[in-house]
């Protein structure tokens, strides 16, 4: 009888934690933040930005069904996607495209990642012909009502690729600017250019995370890193760093969702 307990016991233990694996890998979050931005134009108050980030190749359901059924029932302005719509190991274009087709309806924005570089940016005049908007080195002015605010995008700081300086000389005055990247590496020349929301991934949360610890391990970071998941802020420069989408290595989550991220706005 001890012996029949015992491998109940095991043999539910290992059910449930299954269970609970396959929804933390497949249920996806829905995170939002609320970001005060100094001398943040009046039109702006409440604008909302979308931000996705590595994909990985990941499929929600036939096209993204799943996904952008979620993503329909939310409130945003336009879209960031910082990075990774593709895996090295799975480098599959179709379910990125998917993805981004269903978002054509709003303005959608993008720098690569390091496993688009890695398999050769294939998907970049497709995105481009959907109208997606790549900001590698780049910066474009937001306009709403006559008022603007600044969005820049950098190329891959995992890689070494990308160039703030010279994406921030396209910025001719003093309003707000947004940065999109794709890994937290550049939040230390964010914090000394003075931007005021810088957007990242890469990280996928750590993909694994100890209660009370955070993320184990992360690419770039090491054992245990400083930037993992989550809301980070120094001086008047805050960093959103978002658990992604997808899954790279392993096909595993603990204890971090996939999830979508909406950013509002708020003028002080």
């Amino acid at each position: 009888m001890k012996i029949l307990s015992r491998r109940s016991f095991i043999i539910g233990g290992s059910l449930s934690l299954v269970s609970y694996l396959y929804f933390e890998t497949h249920s996806i979050a829905v995170k939002h933040y609320r970001i005060p931005i100094n001398n943040l134009p009046l039109p702006f108050n409440g604008f909302t930005i979308l931000q996705l980030s590595d994909l990985h190749s990941k499929e929600y359901g036939k096209k993204q069904n799943k996904l952008l059924r979620l993503l329909g029932s939310q409130n945003f302005d336009i879209v960031a996607i910082t990075g990774d719509l593709v895996d090295k190991d799975n480098p599959l274009i179709e379910p990125g495209l998917d993805l981004v087709q269903g978002l054509r309806h709003k303005p959608t924005y993008f720098v690569p990642g390091n496993h688009d570089w890695w398999t050769g940016f294939q998907f970049k005049d497709q995105a481009l012909q959907m109208g997606v908007k790549i900001l590698a080195n780049q910066a474009v002015k937001l306009t709403k009502n006559g008022e603007h605010i600044w969005l820049v995008g950098v190329d891959d700081p995992y890689l070494g690729r990308d160039r703030l300086g010279e994406a921030l000389a396209q910025v001719n005055d003093s309003a707000p600017r947004l940065l999109m990247a794709h890994a937290p590496n550049v939040f230390p020349l964010a914090i000394k250019f003075g931007i005021e929301l810088l957007m990242v991934g890469h990280t996928h949360g750590g993909q694994v995370r100890l209660p009370f610890v955070g993320a184990v391990v992360v690419p770039g970071q090491g054992l245990f890193p400083e930037w993992d998941y989550g809301l980070f802020s120094t001086g008047k420069t805050r960093m959103v760093i978002t658990g992604g989408l997808g899954e790279s290595v392993l096909p595993i989550r603990f204890n971090i969702r996939p999830e979508i991220v909406l950013i509002t706005l708020m003028r002080v």
